[in-house]
């Protein structure tokens, strides 16, 4: 027996079953036992069809000989006839629906059944969508309220709705257009079918299968939409099921907020927005039936692509709503007279804040406990500013081009994309049919260029498509501009210019001409290296931006949260604050002068059984200088030094003091008690590095960082982020942290981040660099904001460091600045440092030195605290400044005991981790043959 003959039979046998007992629908048959139940079924339900075919007054032989006819039906042309054998299906109709005896059926029932059997194994249960509510859309707002992103599921953007909260209007628009007898039928609808059977014979086109609300329900969520007779069969009788399972209204509400609408949109509601910018409540007679047309067919009736079909599709809906009676001719004029306005579209498209809706649900997860933002739609309110988040990401990721091209480490392999295929396609669309004014007055390139996809869709540089090889001079190229600028394009590289073809894509940054010269377009490429920044506010921990690498296409590792890396010199404020706190002044003197530290004593590794003796970069040391002086420079033998006298006689237990003080500030929630933890050796997160310079710049206070303020569903509140007190470090020492504050302002105005002297008095902060420039850090603080800024190589596959002098001061803090003049912007006006809170100021003095205002501690009488000669007797610090104060070499000091080889100790070179336990490349560890500890 042919097998598309055995399918239809099949079909046939389900259709019988639905349409003469919906409530006993077999799904097995025994195919010996069984044949004479089957044939009698197929009897009845075409017996059944044929009166159905009555009912619309059509005469199913006079059908039937007209379509045999048809050369156009018999020879296959008609999609729903093709691979029939006409004859065979001749003979079918005269034997079981005209009861006519054949000597020998050549219809093997057995065959049929044994297809049938198969087909309907594991049925899915229609229960299942019992109280369905599909995943939702969750909109997450600014920290001004603004709409900033959405959270959806592939094919399920919708907000649901429920059947009450939708006009009885929009309910009868979808009725009218998809499913007239919805209220009358028991899932299947014959007449339905008899419809599209008749359609289909007289219009060879696109095939109507005459599916119900029903089947359609059935069919996008239980039994998937593969177009074969065994998806139809199954779907046939889940249907008559579900009819049975759930109320009209619940299967009609599915229906309503599951189906697909156009421009993105999943449901009514969210298509309501997409459309019309107003919710499903608010829609019109004319708005709803517009929105219920679509549901045939969002692509075929496009009101952007399409205008006249989707005029008529809503003219043919209104219609059908007045002949079924649910318009009146007052409402039926009214909306043909007035038909809606569509809203121009606007495809959904973000192109910033990834790595911080990454976070934040991260956040909603562990943090508020809830394992989805989609499972329904909610309203979260987050702490992110979108005007700075744009900035900060614009910041690093022209900063990690620029250190690269002033690194000469700028590898050109490509362009993006290139557009010759749409700039093709474009051009014969607009041939074959009108499009828009305002795209045919331009360009095609401009066409592409603007409607192209690009790879790294968050990377801020603007696209550029070469449009010519040849230009003004030798070599030269043009790009054009998605404003329709046409300008030259530099490179640093001509190598670069000759990989270069008409009509590829790059990324360009504007250059403005100088001295009357017009204006070009400089090439950007993609670097290698990477970087994070985050950016909080200081008197909340509101993370207000975050970008965990140059672009999140790229790689998802959110460096600013997921990964540790070694913060070098920018751990070392923790030390200064835990001395300040032991009574020392920011003019106590220090030396600067090599030093040996004993042995921890047997904490499990062989390091701690081993002297210590630091270096300055460069090998060399200065003398006596002051705390302030010491910090400012990034001294690593005066940090070193704080170890022995400075916060304890006992080196041991200074340590332990200083890692107490950084666990407290939740830096690490465990510190690893050796020495070279003073120089930055454990490695970070840089989001709990911001954590502590924004309670630096809060005199101690100090706030987790979070990025979720609210979530919201409608009207009710779901969570809310608690109003908790600041935890106050060192024991509420707010002396100790303002003087910290001011040596860091001392950084900018004079120290390793003198890059930045311009913000002097507005800007405090520390720069970082680890082993052989592996790390380039910044951190930096203003009277309303923290930054916190790292570059660096990933090292996936071996270990390259940012080059010679390319310190945190020279990577990392440019960045840094762009990122705060973007703060004084976007997020709070520039304004001074503030001075002491009242309660510093009581124990507090000022004095003036060298021009430098150093504010000073004072005892319970009010006197100032006399600690400048507490680390250094006042002979010895005589006798360090009488030799002079210049730079001395310490190769006098190296027969002192030394940590020698295998001073690393935290991971195998080469590799870092990240807080989750997985482990990233790196070579942010000090190298196990060297005990060099560079500073900025």
């Amino acid at each position: 027996m042919n097998l598309v003959l055995v399918k239809m039979f099949a079909t046939a046998l389900a259709l019988a079953q639905v349409t003469t007992r919906p409530d006993a629908v077999k799904t097995h048959f025994d195919p010996v036992y069984d044949r004479q139940e089957v044939v009698d079924l197929l009897r009845d339900g075409c017996a059944h069809m044929r009166r159905a075919f009555d009912l619309e007054d059509i005469n199913l032989d006079d059908l039937i000989d007209t379509a045999l006819k048809d050369p156009a039906v018999t020879s296959g042309e008609i999609k729903t006839f093709r691979g029939i054998n006409f004859n065979d299906l001749q003979l079918a109709y005269r034997e079981f629906c005209k009861g006519e005896q054949a000597d020998k059926s050549p219809f093997d029932m057995g065959e049929v059944i044994q297809f049938y059997n198969k087909t309907v194994t594991d049925l899915p249960d229609p229960l299942k969508l019992k109280g369905l509510k599909l995943p939702g859309t969750t909109e997450i707002l600014d920290n001004k309220g603004n709409h900033f992103a959405e959270l959806f599921e592939s094919d399920h953007r919708r907000i649901w709705v429920s059947l009450n909260e939708i006009p009885d209007y929009v309910q009868k628009a979808f009725i009218a257009a998809e499913d007239k007898r919805f209220f009358q039928h028991h899932g299947i609808d014959e007449r339905g079918l008899i419809r599209a059977f008749v359609s289909n014979m007289a219009d060879p086109g696109r095939p109507q299968g005459g599916s119900t609300i029903t089947q359609q329900v059935a069919k996008n969520l239980l039994v998937g939409d593969e177009v074969s007779y065994e998806r139809k069969i199954r779907e046939m009788i889940v249907a008559v099921r579900l009819d049975r399972s759930l109320s009209k209204n619940e299967i009609l509400e599915i229906y309503i907020n599951s189906i697909y609408l156009g421009r993105g949109a999943w449901g009514i509601d969210m298509a309501a927005q997409a459309y019309f910018n107003k919710p499903v409540s608010a829609l019109s007679v004319a708005e709803g039936a517009f929105l219920a047309g679509l549901a045939k067919g969002p692509a075929s009736f496009n009101p952007d692509r399409f205008p006249a079909r989707a005029r008529a599709r809503l003219a043919y809906v209104l219609k059908r709503m007045k002949e079924d009676n649910l318009l009146n001719d007052a409402q039926f004029t009214k909306a043909m007279s007035s038909p809606p306005r569509v809203v121009l579209y606007q495809k959904p498209n973000r192109r910033s804040g990834f790595y911080f809706v990454d976070h934040l649900v991260h956040e909603a997860r562990t943090l508020v406990g809830m394992q989805s933002l989609t499972v329904n739609s909610y309203s979260v309110h987050s702490t992110i500013n979108q005007k700075l988040q744009w900035a900060v990401e614009s910041a690093l990721q022209e900063g990690l081009a620029r250190y690269e091209i002033e690194a000469g480490r700028t590898h050109f392999e490509g362009p993006e994309m290139n557009l010759m295929q749409s700039i093709l396609h474009i051009d014969a669309e607009q041939k074959t049919r009108a499009l828009r004014r305002d795209r045919i007055e331009r360009p095609l390139w401009q066409i592409a260029l603007q409607d192209a996809k690009l790879p790294l869709y968050d990377v801020h540089w603007t696209p550029a498509v070469v449009i010519d090889k040849t230009g003004e001079g030798r070599g030269r190229l043009h790009v054009g501009l998605p404003d329709g600028r046409i300008l030259p394009l530099v490179s640093p590289k001509d190598s670069d210019r000759a990989k270069l073809q008409q009509y590829d894509v790059v990324y360009v940054k504007e250059i403005e001409g100088r001295r009357g010269e017009d204006a070009s377009a400089e090439l950007r490429v993609r670097p290698t290296v990477q970087g994070g920044a985050i950016v909080l506010e200081n008197k909340t921990g509101r993370v207000l931006a975050m970008a965990g690498g140059f672009s999140y296409p790229m790689s998802q590792l959110n460096r600013t949260t997921q990964a540790e890396r070694q913060p070098g010199s920018a751990i070392k404020p923790v030390t200064y604050v835990t001395a300040l706190h032991k009574g020392l002044q920011p003019n106590t003197l220090v030396l600067d002068a090599p030093v040996t530290l004993p042995p921890i004593g047997d904490t499990g590794t062989s390091v701690s059984r081993k002297y210590w003796s630091p270096h300055n970069y460069g090998g060399g040391y200065r003398g006596v200088m002051t705390l302030r002086h010491a910090l400012e420079q990034s001294r690593n033998l005066v940090t070193a030094r704080l170890l022995k006298g400075g916060i304890d006689q006992d080196p041991r237990q200074s340590l332990f003091d200083v890692c107490d003080m950084a666990e407290a500030a939740h830096l690490y929630p465990e510190c690893l008690r050796l020495y070279p933890f003073v120089l930055g050796a454990q490695p970070i997160r840089m989001i709990n590095l911001a954590a502590f310079y924004a309670a630096i710049a809060s005199e101690g206070a100090w706030h987790e960082p979070y990025v979720i303020d609210s979530i919201e569903q409608k009207d009710h509140v779901v969570y809310r982020h608690p109003a908790t007190e600041p935890t106050w470090l060192a024991d509420g020492d707010r002396v100790a942290f303002f003087q910290l504050r001011t040596m860091l302002e001392g950084v900018v105005a004079r120290g390793t981040a003198q890059s930045l002297s311009r913000f002097t008095g507005y800007v405090g902060g520390k720069t970082g660099t680890s082993e052989d420039e592996n790390d380039a850090w910044f951190a930096a603080f203003t009277s309303d904001i923290t930054v916190v800024v790292w570059v660096g190589y990933d090292n996936l596959n071996g270990r390259r460091t940012l080059g010679a002098g390319n310190t945190g001061g020279h990577v990392a803090a440019p960045i840094a600045g762009d990122i705060i003049e973007a703060s004084w912007q976007y997020q709070a006006p520039k304004e001074l440092l503030p001075p002491p809170s009242p309660e510093a100021q009581n124990n507090l003095k000022t004095v003036e030195v060298d021009g430098i205002t150093d504010y000073l501690r004072t005892n319970d009488t009010g006197q100032v605290a006399d600690a400048r000669y507490a680390v250094i007797g006042r002979n010895r610090a005589s006798d360090y400044e009488s030799r002079g104060s210049g730079e001395r070499s310490s190769r006098a000091e190296d027969s002192q005991p030394s940590a020698g080889p295998g001073f690393f100790f935290f991971q195998p070179q080469g590799a870092w981790r990240g807080y989750n336990g997985y482990r990233y490349g790196s070579g942010g560890y000090y190298n196990p043959n060297s005990m060099l500890h560079k500073e900025d």
